[in-house]
């Protein structure tokens, strides 16, 4: 009997939303994945949003209302699935439940979501958190998220290619101009590792775009180190948020 088998008939897996039994390890079940708002269909090319019932004429991307008034400081984005439900329970989870084989099981679905952007071999470059806050929660979701996707698709990872400078408060609650201003300078090119990103396609990776404050801080750190093309994958993305 392999070792696998003997570990599923002693802890039969779980599924990562409910803990109902699933055949697997790092999965969902089939009711839960259904309540899970994947982004599947059309889609915002710039902020990965679902545009379902929308299609694109030929050779054109879907840019949505959101997109149209708000400039974006990255070439395209991607999402998993809508910041709702079971999407926003995984992403909590994740985030503030040391859940960290949410982000394994995410490896997958991102690279579903991304496939057109991971054509190149580009260079994943995860969004950084403080050192304070980095110690106090123990692991960087959004490293973990890359080094997931990295396993799944021909890229690579660089986790120290950005420095954030300064810890910054929560975004939650705040204004989009005042998201911004949170976040200002806040991102730099790490100083021994910036290098990597030069004449490199870059794929920032997060957790959750909201406002897109912090990805277009990280884009312009990207940017400052040389990067070719910058492009935003997020696991989850919140609605209009205007």
């Amino acid at each position: 009997m392999r070792l696998q088998t003997m570990l599923h008939a002693v802890f039969p897996p779980e599924c990562l939303s409910c803990s109902g039994r699933v055949e697997s390890a790092f999965a969902i079940c089939g009711t839960c994945w259904a309540d899970t708002p994947f982004i599947l269909g059309a889609a915002c090319d710039l902020c990965g949003t679902g545009l379902p019932g929308q299609t694109a004429a030929d050779g054109e991307a879907l840019i949505c209302g959101e997109c149209q008034r708000v400039p974006r400081a990255w070439d395209h984005a991607r999402a998993v699935f809508a910041y709702e439900g079971v999407g926003r329970k995984l992403v909590l989870a994740l985030k503030h439940g040391d859940r960290t084989d949410i982000a394994r099981a995410a490896g997958p679905w991102m690279a579903r979501a991304a496939a057109d952007l991971l054509e190149d071999s580009p260079l994943l470059v995860p969004v950084p958190l403080h050192w304070t806050r980095l110690a106090r929660r123990r692991f960087n979701q959004a490293a973990l998220l890359a080094w997931s996707l990295a396993r799944h698709c021909d890229a690579e990872v660089e986790p120290m290619a950005l420095l954030r400078l300064r810890p910054t408060p929560s975004q939650e609650g705040r204004s989009r101009d005042a998201r911004y201003q949170n976040v200002d300078e806040a991102i730099i090119p790490h100083p021994r590792k910036g290098h990597t990103m030069e004449g490199r396609n870059v794929i920032l990776i997060d957790d959750v775009m909201t406002s897109g404050a912090t990805l277009a801080i990280a884009t312009e750190a990207c940017r400052q180190a040389g990067a070719k093309n910058v492009s935003v994958l997020a696991l989850a993305r919140v609605g209009d948020d205007i």
